[in-house]
């Protein structure tokens, strides 16, 4: 008899996905500490500059759909090594950078391709395929690693103190090589059939269950039938609003905006590290999502995420500095909330071979609406001294994401795939 292991397997690649998302997404989080070095060493405009960043973000969303294809018809962890290794190089060779163009080619486009390769739209599919059920816990703490990709800003911060911000470009390269690739080598495996596992929870439902009264399968989805349905395109557009748009044009100037009105780059990114910790709470927290309903908990990130934004908006001066942390736990905890939300809602009703693909088309989402918002933010306040009509428009954002969310009904999950594979 086959000893059963002690540590259900799954639990080590959802830790894996918590250092990855850590240490790849702290790349692009860390655009916000570097943004104010920059904009002093060089001088240039801040919507011009933190075009590199939409960059990065678009160009993220286009390569997610091709990591999904890779992963689930290809070895994911060639994929994954490909990845880190392309998002270490670019990442260090920014410290050469000394035009506009070089941030651009090497943030914003080689940068991205690199993550896309080797964290979410590969470790999103990966935790689904491992957790047959509870799997809006599992998406939850694997996706702690988002908000420890602000924390970790703390350190970046540092960095650019003792030795300038040039230097957090090899720092930040070089953790990758050092930390990421060995774990990729050692413990990944898209699958659990890869080494001869099952999921967790599979099999419970026959097992208490009479064959009889057992639910018929339902026909896998294929891309085609998917790409077809209306829900898909909901899911993908709540991804536009809420993150593409609202999220990361607050993210991209929330340093820079509490620096206008006073406070040290140290205080401000401290603020900066709070909202990324409270995250980590609320994607542990998403798990209500699997009592409670996906719409519902989202429903309520939206409304945290807009009285957040509030608090942000009234800040005058430095002495008032409780409406940072206002603005950092409100803020911080709705996005941990939707982000895991918004996967496992996606799984609820496309789950199946070709979830990487399909769940991919998140990303894509938030690329195509992150082209739009951090360079939006940046010259809103270019052409009007101000971020106030920019945070008006990630509050609409944020709104009209949660309606589209809604209309995607992940609540009716089972009765949509049993209704719409039977039209394929």
């Amino acid at each position: 008899m086959t000893k059963r292991p002690r540590i259900f397997y799954g639990w080590y690649i959802i830790g894996l996905m918590i250092v990855s998302m850590m240490l790849v997404f702290g790349i692009r989080t860390s655009f916000s500490i570097f943004f104010e070095p920059v904009l002093n060493y060089f001088h240039w405009y801040r919507g011009s500059t933190a075009i590199m960043l939409s960059l990065n973000i678009f160009v993220y969303g286009l390569a997610a759909p091709v990591a999904g294809i890779l992963v689930d018809r290809w070895k994911a962890r060639t994929v994954a090594v490909l990845g880190l290794l392309l998002l270490s190089l670019s990442a260090s060779a920014c410290y050469f950078a000394t035009e506009l163009w070089h941030f651009y080619l090497l943030f914003g486009v080689l940068a991205p391709i690199g993550s896309a390769f080797c964290a979410s739209p590969v470790l999103n599919a990966s935790v689904i395929n491992w957790f047959g059920k509870s799997r809006g816990m599992a998406v939850g703490i694997g996706q702690m690693g988002g908000g420890l990709s602000f924390v970790y800003g703390l350190m970046i911060e540092a960095v650019i103190n003792r030795w300038g911000w040039q230097a957090s470009f090899p720092v930040m390269g070089g953790l990758i090589l050092v930390v990421l690739l060995p774990l990729y080598l050692l413990i990944y495996h898209h699958r659990p059939e890869d080494i001869g596992l099952k999921a967790y929870g599979a099999g419970e439902l026959s097992a208490g269950v009479d064959i009889k009264e057992a639910p018929k399968p339902v026909r896998d989805w294929t891309l085609r039938a998917a790409f077809k349905t209306y829900q898909l395109w909901f899911l993908v557009f709540a991804e536009v609003c809420f993150w593409g748009i609202g999220n990361y044009m607050i993210l991209a100037h929330q340093i820079k905006f509490a620096e206008d009105v006073g406070y040290s780059s140290m205080m401000a990114t401290s603020i900066f590290a709070l909202y990324g910790f409270v995250s980590i709470i609320g994607q542990f927290c998403s798990a209500i999502s699997d009592k409670i309903g996906r719409e519902k908990t989202l429903t309520i990130a939206t409304v945290l995420a807009i009285g957040g934004l509030l608090a942000l908006m009234s800040v005058r001066d430095t002495s008032q500095v409780w409406l940072l942390y206002v603005y950092a736990i409100s803020s911080g905890f709705a996005t941990g909330v939707f982000s895991p939300v918004i996967i496992v809602g996606l799984a609820d009703i496309f789950r199946g071979r070709n979830i990487g693909t399909i769940s991919a088309m998140l990303m894509t989402g938030m690329g195509f609406g992150g082209a739009i918002g951090p360079w939006l933010g940046g010259y809103i306040f270019d052409i009007s001294g101000s971020y106030n009509a920019a945070f008006v428009i990630a509050m609409v954002a944020f709104a009209i994401g949660c309606l589209s969310f809604w209309l995607a009904a992940p609540r009716k999950a089972e009765s949509l795939r049993a209704k719409l594979m039977k039209q394929v």
